[in-house]
């Protein structure tokens, strides 16, 4: 079975387990790296939901459950009265758990999509939620009895979880960065300095900048892999590169009235198994990649811009920008214990200028008990204050594009699909492909 992520190195977290106990009663995110803390504080939330032909109840739910946690134990961390790496008693697990019964499936799982604030609302309870629907007649004329929906603080789990999880494989975390591979001392110094000024500034720059409160809104799409592979093939570009194009593209709009950027989207977007450092987070697997993509009317040539953008910022160091963030992190974690109150909420509400986060999470295909029988599509997305993000989560048949953005962005969702159309249908001249880091698997 392929494993996702880079392999756990050996260090000062091996005996975490035995500490835990201690710690977490003095302070329930004791166990949480920089990374964590700082999602957490942002109470960032991911979902997972599927559709199945099984159906269940609270029991069953409670089994379910089980199952998580004994595949990714951080589930038990970061909650007042804590037992990291225990199984959770039934008063726990009648609280995160529900069940309803519908009398059809229209909607979801859009309807279900949400920023999942109540996951934070009480700090003696796990940090996340496992719920079901039901149908009332039993399976529809799809075979789906039922449709099922993780919510959990983004602090806990990743793509890469998830992917796992459905899997029915192993989630748990070691040590993720790589204290052997040591960055020079004046690298490491520099950055350190560049992340505590960018934590400074940012903070400056979000009390003075902040905009009001936006509303937000929650959008999903499934697209045919074969599409997708047989364009990327007959465009000369990544697959990846493709999902980024399509979706920027039909969001930005058409003509002179663009939402983002008339002259470059500035955007963010996320990668596994690159080559780890001891300054990386020893929680996450993922790492941070910059990207700016100049805006240009017709798709093609966009399209072809954009794969070389993403082939030219991956033949580079890809280090620089992660080291940054993750001494930003640090920074704030040490000004918040001198200063509790910060950062605010305006912090929160200031995205720096970022248009989008796009985030190619592991190939998802169920396997095992943890999944039986649901089926695809399978969605997988995550909410970030102030962020628009489209997750993209392939499956063996279908990747879907789970959207939590700006609600002035959803309505421009629909193009996507009429990109898609109208591009497959034209004649293109052949192009040749810039060399490629990393692959969609």
């Amino acid at each position: 079975m392929k494993s996702f992520s880079s392999s756990s190195f050996a260090g000062q977290h091996a005996d975490a387990m035995a500490l835990a106990s201690a710690a977490v009663k003095r302070d329930p995110q004791a166990l949480f790296t920089d990374f964590q803390w700082f999602l957490y504080q942002g109470h960032d939330t991911v979902f997972f939901t599927a559709f199945s032909t099984e159906s269940y109840d609270k029991e069953s739910l409670g089994n379910v459950v089980a199952e998580m946690v004994a595949l990714a134990p951080q589930l038990t961390h970061g909650f007042v009265g804590a037992q990291p790496g225990q199984p959770f008693p039934k008063h726990l697990l009648d609280a995160i758990t529900s069940v309803e019964v519908v009398d059809e499936f229209d909607g979801y799982p859009d309807k279900w999509l949400s920023k999942s604030d109540d996951i934070f609302e009480r700090r003696d309870l796990p940090l996340f939620r496992l719920m079901v629907a039901v149908r009332r007649g039993g399976p529809d004329a799809e075979g789906r009895a039922s449709v099922l929906q993780v919510r959990s603080s983004h602090a806990l789990l990743e793509g890469s979880d998830s992917a796992l999880l459905t899997r029915s494989a192993s989630a748990g975390h070691g040590v993720q960065s790589d204290k052997g591979n040591k960055l020079p001392l004046f690298d490491r110094v520099k950055s350190a300095f560049r992340g505590g000024m960018t934590a400074f500034i940012y903070l400056v720059l979000a009390n003075v900048f902040a905009p009001p409160e936006q509303s937000w809104g929650f959008k999903t799409l499934a697209i045919e892999r074969h599409r997708l592979r047989q364009l990327a093939n007959k465009l000369g570009v990544r697959q990846r590169s493709l999902m980024f194009a399509l979706v920027t593209h039909a969001l930005n709009g058409e003509g002179a009235e663009k939402l983002m950027s008339k002259k470059v989207i500035g955007a963010a977007y996320t990668m596994l198994d690159t080559k780890r450092n001891n300054t990386d987070d020893d929680f996450f697997r993922v790492r941070a990649l910059e990207a700016k993509f100049k805006v240009m009317d017709d798709f093609v040539a966009y399209v072809r811009a954009v794969d070389d953008t993403v082939a030219g910022i991956e033949q580079k160091d890809i280090t620089s920008f992660q080291v940054v963030i993750m001494s930003m992190f640090r920074a704030m974690r040490a000004l918040n214990r001198v200063f509790p109150g910060l950062p605010n909420k305006r912090f929160w509400r200031f995205n720096g200028g970022m248009h989008i986060v796009l985030t190619l999470v592991p190939p998802h295909r169920t396997y095992g008990p943890m999944t039986h029988g649901m089926v695809e599509p399978l969605y997988c997305g995550a909410w970030h204050a102030a962020v628009n993000i489209c997750t993209f989560c392939p499956g063996r048949d279908y990747v879907t594009l789970n959207f939590s953005m700006e609600q002035r962005h959803i309505a421009n969702v629909e193009k996507i699909l009429r990109l898609l159309d109208e591009v497959e249908a034209r004649d293109v001249a052949p192009h040749k492909m810039a060399p490629s880091v990393e692959r969609l698997r």
